[in-house]
């Protein structure tokens, strides 16, 4: 699938998503570029979505963005699994003014399980992390990380019932 939007800005399409394909036995991953790009590897300066993601807001499973979301995310704004950025939050997170996560190294703010910061696991890192609306959102996304599994099967439920109805229709 390759789908561009014809309406262009700065020689880059609004909307562009691509899937990968197999071409001559070989698979071939679909690279998006566009202000909002969704594909195996996309470049979206506002929203980019994929395996591997750069942009705006990155979403992926390597993202690097202004606000990243990743397994691994890199950053000024990086939630995930491993976290790089000026504010990151995640499983090991390592940041320039704040991190939190298992393993958490900022210069200013750490909070977690193992934390190294000027101020780390303390009252005035807690402080912090309490009045900052991006770590009460990433302490709030995994808290409720079990819903977004859901996301994840809620494709294939949906492919499933598909087949089901086209199987019973012929």
């Amino acid at each position: 699938m390759n789908y561009k939007t014809k309406l262009t800005l700065l020689g880059l399409p609004l909307v562009h998503i691509t899937t990968g394909k197999i071409e001559n036995g070989r698979y071939e991953k679909g690279i998006a570029k566009g202000w909002i790009a969704i594909g195996d590897i996309s470049f979206g300066v506002i929203l980019s979505a994929g395996a591997v993601a750069f942009g705006g807001v990155a979403v992926g499973g390597l993202a690097v963005g202004l606000l990243s979301l990743a397994g691994l995310a890199i950053g000024f704004l990086a939630f995930g699994g491993g976290a790089i950025g000026i504010l990151a939050a995640g499983g090991g997170a390592v940041a320039w003014h704040a991190a939190s996560g298992g393993f958490a190294m900022a210069k200013e703010y750490a909070l977690g399980g193992q934390a190294i910061a000027n101020h780390a696991n303390d009252m005035v890192a807690k402080n912090y992390f309490g009045n900052s609306v991006f770590f009460s959102l990433a302490r709030l996304i995994v808290e409720h990380s079990r819903w977004f599994l859901l996301l994840v099967f809620l494709p294939i439920i949906q492919n499933l019932i598909h087949r089901r109805k086209h199987r019973g229709s012929r």
